[in-house]
């Protein structure tokens, strides 16, 4: 059974090429193990982790919080409509094996905790001014250096 990693953080990556460039890597390393990768289905980290993962011939799965399959970026799969808003974050929490973190603000923080509360093993990757790579230090993570370091890391959980 193949793991299925999530991957988490900004939906806004217009300012941040650094977080791109990091989540896209981490989809790429995620499809070279051969793991699943699991997103929010939409945009910024989620789209880039998700191209990532299909330069590799990868499997992507995106648990949108919307009403339509339309929503989700072109890179995904599989597509899981909740019409949940920001509560499609326990799914995305519950459904994955290990959690990669790449930079994030609130919405990224609380997939962190309700991961942490479900006993996953979280990764934080940081980046620039983001509130989870100001936080990281104080939470039970294991924080990466890069995205290779950090799927070891999940498979190894």
């Amino acid at each position: 059974m193949p793991k299925q990693i999530g991957v988490i953080g900004s939906g806004d990556l217009s300012k941040d090429e650094e977080a791109y460039r990091i989540a896209e890597q981490v989809g790429e390393e995620i499809a070279r193990t051969k793991a699943i990768l699991i997103c929010g289905g939409l945009y910024g980290v989620m789209e880039a982790c998700a191209k990532g993962a299909k330069k590799c011939k990868g499997i992507t799965v995106g648990i949108l919080p919307g009403e339509s399959k339309e929503e989700a970026n072109p890179y995904i799969d599989i597509k899981i409509v909740t019409a949940m808003s920001h509560a499609r974050n326990a799914i995305i929490a519950r459904s994955c094996d290990a959690l990669i973190a790449v930079g994030g603000d609130y919405g990224t923080l609380s997939e962190i905790v309700l991961a942490l509360k479900s006993s996953k093993k979280v990764v934080v990757i940081k980046t620039r001014d983001s509130l989870v790579s100001k936080v990281a230090d104080s939470l039970p993570v294991y924080i990466a250096k890069n995205a290779k370091e950090a799927v070891e890391f999940c498979i190894k959980a």
